[in-house]
């Protein structure tokens, strides 16, 4: 069950406060003997307490009779009980009061209090207790063995929430076997949160001694496993909790065979193994927790005709199989709770009948179909069934008859059909979420708008067609309005959003509407709602809406992909708690003013595919992912970039003009993961002075193709152990094969295209290998020599993979020449490696290979020509050739040298390589077409994704710079 901490402790401490408050003694008041009159005012004195906040204390007095003060329990004038219980005490207790002399005492409660204190040693005069009740008083440090004398004991509660401020309540000096050894008459034993840091043997051990024992609860207790099966032995046990505890074992099987167990609570102990399913079908058992047991298996079992289960929770564990048709038999089920499971299967009809249920969280599982009716359950509050693959209509499920929902959600499931009007209108419904659907329709308008208590309200990622209905904009109790990626129309004016007072979230991104930003008759934009998140992306924007000035405590906006132009506010900038903003895909040409006094607590800036130009501008050091691609800037990137962002992990300048050397403060810094500065006008070597990447370099992907880049690729790259894109594509780089990355085990994309490399490709006889490589790009260089056979065979992820059955592909060539197969790309275009491949491919590869190799040559004066013949001949092999986008124009043929020859060839092999394979090399996007056999690039995959603020599918940016 999802509860937020705050309102959970509140409920536990209500729980624990009640669960022992209140004792019952059968006696006569009569008149208190003198001096136990005294003896009370003596400790009401004794005790500081909030007068205010008093009930019993605040009462006594010197006039009345002692046994009729609240509090206090006489029997023939003596005081037998006192409860004390929530009087905001909080000091004064310690073995000199006046309570240890109250001899005749056999119940006590001090419960609910704030001591802030060890527990007095001088518990052992009170030798007459059966109760004890000192729970969430704030007792702190070593628990005094004294209390091991109370030999009459029958219900001992010391449970403690002290250790949340770190003073726990502890057995330090002495275990658990010394405190219970003469509480042989103790039936309920509540240690919750004391550290008892005790191993399953001994804590076991010691409880067995407890014949009489009823109940037990020691959550939190610091206490290990395993779970002994001797504890069977405590017959009467009734309740067991254990809850955050590190067990770390399996649960017995002979649990199953407590007589009278109604209360079993096992949450967050790290049990393993399968749960006995026999405990689930005990007969008297009613409560069962044992969510948030990660290694837990298990399954549901037939449960008996009229079981007792009022609560069924086995939420966060590896629980899985279907729902069973016999979980109607549990007439009494209120909580059922199993989110976040492997549980799979169509749910059944008969679940229509569970009528007491108040809590259903079935979500993050692998149900599906259809939902069953609800109608019955009509003291429903809570309803979760999202994140899984529920399809039909939710019309079915008759919501309108659950008055009593507070919350539903639905989202992330493949439901469709309209939206009933009347799920808007029930009257204590809060939270409606029913994102990342199907549902078409238009959105009715609804009634009892006034009464509304709706506070959430999210059907973004659906098919809605049509305008957003009024009624939205009168829900007066609105914090969330989120109707993003639907296909909603028409024009949201200023005024609409004005009357939502209370909105903090407002998404309307990517449908067909219209923000009108104009302010007129809506009052001083100073009164609009307080939002933390704004999301208008895609809503026809041509100017920042004015109302986003005032907003100082907003954290998110999104207003990429508009029409926006002119120069981005100096306000912008200085809206304090801003961490995330987008103004991508829009037409900003500038900064107004200097940025110097950017919000600090930026993060997240995304202003790719602008206009913008200049200096480019850096800002506040919390800033984790930049971008600033697909722009118009200029001159050099300032040379502490990297130390001025020290928590930056993603930084993309791609398609820039941006020159001079690649800055070495951001080789070393630490967190970087992604370094994007591909076509630029970058200079100098990688980077200006080599050997600057630093042992902890944490980078994945380093991308600096097409720019000018000269000189060697650094040793010291190999200190990027978590690499797994290196593209140094198109640029000058002159220098051998890299093999001494081969330490870099998890590289998956290099490409080495268009530069100056040479010599032997090489296998050192090291350990190291790439066996996680699917792209490598080696075309337009100077390699020479064979190609290394034994390199290739070592490259796993070009064979058989999890995408593709290796027996169901028609493979080419022969069964011992099946390396790679699964070749995502291999590219030797234009080297000068002897093509001796067939060890390596098998013949038909080849001369598949051959083939192509010789006319990506011949491409360069008759492109259109081979394509004719392809499309002809390629078919009859059972092969497919798509033809590739004509190159430009041939330059006219020049009698210069070889050198000058090479240079214009390559020049238009850049324009080739950018028309094929720009911004194409990307891990997650590069998938094998096998139809096809070769690697294409996804479309519907983004390879340098903005960050979730942005959840746009962006087109293929327009570059509007070549480098020549």
């Amino acid at each position: 069950m999802k509860t937020p901490l705050v309102p959970f402790l509140s409920i536990v401490f209500c729980y624990c406060f009640w669960k022992h408050n209140s004792f019952h003694i059968t006696g006569v008041y009569g008149q208190i003997v003198e001096d136990q009159n005294q003896l009370l005012l003596q400790l009401k004195n004794s005790l500081k307490f909030k007068h205010e906040k008093s009930r019993k204390l605040v009462s006594w007095n010197s006039i009345t009779n002692g046994c009729e003060w609240n509090g206090v329990y006489c029997d023939e004038g003596q005081v037998v009980g006192l409860d004390l219980s929530g009087e905001s005490i909080n000091g004064g207790f310690d073995n000199s009061s006046s309570l240890f002399s109250l001899q005749n005492l056999q119940t006590l409660n001090l419960s609910g209090n704030n001591f802030s204190s060890e527990i007095p040693s001088g518990f052992n005069k009170l030798k007459n207790l059966t109760y004890l009740n000192l729970s969430y008083a704030g007792f702190v440090g070593q628990i005094p063995i004294e209390i091991s004398s109370l030999t009459r004991l029958v219900t001992l509660d010391i449970s403690s929430f002290s250790f949340l401020l770190r003073q726990p309540l502890k057995l330090e000096n002495f275990d658990l076997q010394m405190l219970v050894q003469n509480l042989t008459m103790i039936g309920q034993l509540y240690m919750d949160g004391v550290s008892v840091s005790a191993q399953g043997k001994e804590w076991c051990n010691a409880l067995l001694q407890l014949h009489s024992l009823m109940e037990l609860s020691m959550s939190n207790c610091n206490l290990t496993g395993p779970l002994d099966p001797s504890l069977i032995r405590l017959g009467n046990l009734s309740v067991i909790r254990l809850d955050q505890n590190n067990l770390s074992s399996p649960v017995p099987a002979n649990f199953a065979n407590f007589p009278n167990l109604t209360t079993l609570r096992l949450s967050s102990c790290g049990l393993t193994g399968n749960f006995p399913k026999k405990i689930f079908q005990i007969s008297t058992l009613s409560d069962i927790d044992l969510s948030f047991n990660k290694d837990l298996y298990g399954s549901l079992p037939l449960f008996p005709v009229n079981g007792l289960l009022r609560t069924l929770t086995v939420s966060n564990t590896r629980f899985s199989g279907a729902l069973p048709a016999s979980i109607s038999n549990l007439t009494q089920l209120s909580i059922l709770d199993l989110n976040n499971c492997h549980f799979n299967g169509t749910l059944p009809s008969s679940m229509s009948r569970l009528r007491e249920l108040t809590y259903m969280d079935l979500s993050i599982n692998n149900f599906t179909g259809p939902i069953p009716s609800l109608n019955m359950s009509k003291n429903l509050v809570h309803l979760d069934f999202s994140h899984n693959d529920f399809t039909g209509s939710i019309t079915s499920l008759h919501l309108e008859d659950l008055r009593e929902l507070v919350l539903i959600d639905l989202q992330d499931n493949l439901l469709n059909g309209i939206l009933p009007s009347s799920l808007f209108s029930l009257p204590l419904l809060r939270s409606i979420r029913l994102s990342n659907n199907i549902f078409q329709g238009q959105l009715e308008e609804f009634s009892n708008i006034s009464f509304s208590k709706l506070e959430t309200l999210d059907l973004s990622s659906n098919s809605l067609i049509g305008p957003v209905p009024t009624s939205f904009f009168f829900l007066t109790s609105l914090k969330v309005l989120q109707l993003s990626f639907n296909k909603l129309n028409g024009t949201i004016k200023l005024d609409d959003i004005h009357r939502l007072a209370n909105l903090s979230t407002l998404a309307l991104s990517h449908n067909g509407l219209s923000i009108d930003t104009n302010d007129e008759g809506v009052g001083h934009v100073s009164s609009f709602p307080k939002m933390t998140s704004v999301e208008l992306a895609s809503c026809n924007l041509t100017e920042f809406p004015s109302f986003l000035r005032n907003q100082s405590q907003i954290t998110t906006l999104d207003l990429s992909s508009n029409y926006i132009k002119g120069s981005i506010p100096t306000w912008s900038w200085q809206l304090y708690s801003l961490a995330q903003l987008n103004l991508s895909h829009n037409l900003l040409s500038n900064s107004e003013g200097p940025v110097k006094n950017a919000s600090s607590k930026l993060s997240i800036l995304d202003l790719h595919s602008n206009q913008l130009q200049g200096k480019l501008p850096i800002f506040a050091v919390q800033a984790t992912y930049l971008d600033y691609s697909s722009n118009n800037f200029s001159f050099t990137v300032p040379a502490d970039v990297g130390s001025s962002l020290p928590s930056a992990i993603f930084l993309s300048l791609s398609d820039n003009s941006l020159g001079g050397s690649i800055p070495l403060s951001l080789c070393n810094n630490s967190n970087l993961l992604v370094l994007d500065v591909s076509y630029n006008l970058f200079n100098g070597t990688i980077p200006d002075i080599p050997d600057k990447f630093p042992v902890s370099c944490t980078l994945r992907t380093l991308d600096v193709n097409s720019n000018l880049l000269q000189g060697t690729i650094p040793k010291s790259l190999a200190n990027c152990r978590s690499l797994e894109v290196l593209d140094l594509g198109n640029n000058q780089v002159d220098d051998g094969f890299p093999y001494f990355l081969n330490t870099i085990s998890t590289l998956r994309v290099m490409v080495l295209r268009g530069n100056k490399f040479h010599g032997q490709i090489q296998c050192t006889h090291s350990n190291g290998t790439w066996h996680m490589l699917q792209i490598v790009d080696l075309a337009f260089n100077n390699f020479s020599g064979l190609l290394p056979g034994k390199c290739f065979k070592t490259w796993n992820a070009m064979m058989l993979d999890e995408y593709h059955d290796g027996s169901k592909l028609n493979h080419i060539g022969s069964q011992k020449k099946e390396y790679l197969k699964h070749v995502q790309i291999l590219d030797l275009n234009l080297t000068g490696l002897m093509y001796q491949l067939e060890w390596v491919l098998g013949l038909e590869q080849v001369r598949l290979c051959l083939l192509y190799l010789f006319l990506e040559r011949l491409k360069k004066w008759s492109n259109n020509k081979i394509d004719r013949v392809l499309l002809i001949l390629l078919p009859m092999l059972s092969l497919t050739w798509i033809p590739i986008a004509d190159d430009e124009t041939d330059e006219d043929t020049k009698e210069n040298s070889d050198k000058e020859e090479d240079y214009d060839y390559n020049a238009e092999q850049d324009n080739l390589v950018h028309q094929r394979f720009r911004g194409r090399y990307c891990v997650l996007c590069s998938k094998l077409d096998i139809s096809k056999k070769k690697a294409i690039h996804d479309p519907k995959c983004t390879c340098y994704a903005s960050p979730p603020i942005s959840k746009s599918a962006y087109p293929e940016p327009h570059y509007s710079h070549s480098h020549t």
